[in-house]
């Protein structure tokens, strides 16, 4: 019996990870209100190391307040959050681990803007709402993009001085960078829109002002979305951009300096096939409220997960585009990718399968996987796959409840099932990541 790909090293131009498992971005509101981070977030980064990762990427990390998705997460926007994200990078590192900042601005999806942002709306391509909660925002002046552009070379820079293994632009889901490439979203009539290569021009300039920062020495990788789908409720809006649009993006951004491409998908988040899997409406009554202030349709989000009688409307709308299968979602656009460019490619999208994740690295569909709730409940699961299982005794069911919660919770396994109905050990379980204080 030959090498088990899932761990043998994964070489990049400028590092090497112990396997093909990525932590992808995924926390929730740990630290303190004003982007400060604290032990929290590093006990939640530790879990994933301790677990087997060959490679964290971290929760989306907002480059300036005004560009964040929710309060109460841990900002690199100024030389005095270094100190925090070196001891993150250190706690990670006594596993044997790699640390990958993700870079992020949402852009017009700021879920929850803050005291902070009270009196200014998101920066965006445009001066649309998103058609999920209708969050409100401006289409960027040039001043504004040229602004942004050197916010994430100082962030990237940054991340370098912590002592970090690399950085990751974050440009799919929705969040700004993929407000400008997609062309269901960018209404632009100047150079940042219209045509594919205009609407890469704000991705590409971040691109170079990062590597003027760190060199061409350290890591650099951007996560794409393969394909828009800009449909999650409203059905007659522009769908974007296609696969066909997204290889020609990912070959630029090769050219431009990359070291990997990360494949996901969609233009909004949440949409159905990003994160696939289940919409707990039970749960999304008790946690969404805090949403309404910030969007024009969150009340009516509201009301249809609120009210029983309502909730036909909202699946109609939500499943008609669900997709049949979960795991390895994303793994056909990503070998269509991988075929074009000529640097690893790694894809998330529901993997916890052993042997299916064997085979999409063996077939070439991709060099590494990135795993995000399975992970969330079975921090393990790498030294589960080393034990020769092929799946957790209590896999993740994709019931999304996480992520609902984490508008307003801890993050954690909400899925009372896993817990064989015991409430009290899956809250006790749930608040270790406060542990220790």
């Amino acid at each position: 019996m030959g090498a088990d790909i899932i761990f043998e090293p994964l070489k990049f131009r400028n590092l090497t990870v112990k396997n093909r498992i990525f932590r992808s971005n995924i926390s929730g509101r740990f630290d303190y209100y004003n982007g400060v981070g604290t032990q929290a977030r590093i006990n939640w980064e530790e879990k994933f190391a301790r677990g087997g990762v060959g490679a964290i990427i971290s929760s989306h990390v907002p480059i300036s307040i005004r560009g964040r998705i929710l309060p109460n997460y841990a900002v690199v926007d100024n030389d005095d959050k270094i100190p925090f994200w070196r001891r993150v990078g250190e706690k990670v590192h006594e596993y044997e681990c790699k640390y990958i900042m993700q870079l992020s601005h949402g852009g017009r999806q700021r879920d929850v803007g803050g005291v902070e942002n009270s009196f200014n709306k998101a920066l965006s391509s445009t001066n649309h709402t998103d058609s999920f909660h209708g969050l409100l925002c401006q289409a960027m002046t040039k001043d504004e993009i040229k602004m942004v552009v050197q916010q994430f070379g100082n962030a990237a820079r940054r991340a370098r001085e912590a002592g970090l293994d690399g950085v990751e632009l974050h440009a799919c889901n929705g969040y700004l960078i993929n407000q400008f490439l997609s062309s269901g979203i960018n209404n632009r009539k100047d150079e940042y829109g219209g045509s594919l290569e205009n609407r890469t021009r704000f991705l590409l300039e971040i691109m170079k002002a990062v590597r003027k920062e760190v060199g061409d020495d350290f890591h650099f990788q951007v996560k794409l979305s393969a394909v828009d789908h800009n449909n999650a409720l409203a059905f007659w809006e522009k769908k974007g951009n296609t696969l066909e649009d997204s290889i020609q993006v990912s070959k630029w951004v090769e050219a431009a300096g990359a070291d990997a491409i990360h494949v996901s998908y969609g233009s909004t988040f949440p949409h159905p096939w990003n994160p696939p899997g289940a919409f707990p409406m039970d749960h999304a009554a008790r946690t969404y409220g805090g949403m309404i202030p910030s969007g024009v349709y969150s009340f009516r989000n509201f009301l249809l997960f609120r009210y029983r009688l309502l909730r036909p409307i909202f699946k109609f709308l939500w499943y008609r585009t669900q997709p049949d299968e979960i795991e390895g979602i994303n793994a056909d656009e990503a070998q269509a990718i991988k075929k074009q460019v000529g640097v690893p490619v790694l894809v998330t999208g529901g993997f916890q399968t052993a042997s299916f994740i064997r085979k999409c690295i063996s077939e070439g569909y991709c060099d590494g996987v990135a795993i995000a709730r399975p992970l969330v409940a079975n921090n393990d699961l790498v030294k589960i796959y080393a034990s020769g299982k092929d799946l957790p005794d209590k896999p993740c069911t994709y019931c999304n409840k996480c992520l609902i919660h984490a508008i307003s919770d801890p993050l954690g396994c909400y899925e009372l099932s896993r817990y064989d109905g015991d409430y009290d050990r899956m809250i006790r379980e749930i608040m270790t990541v406060f542990e220790p204080a």
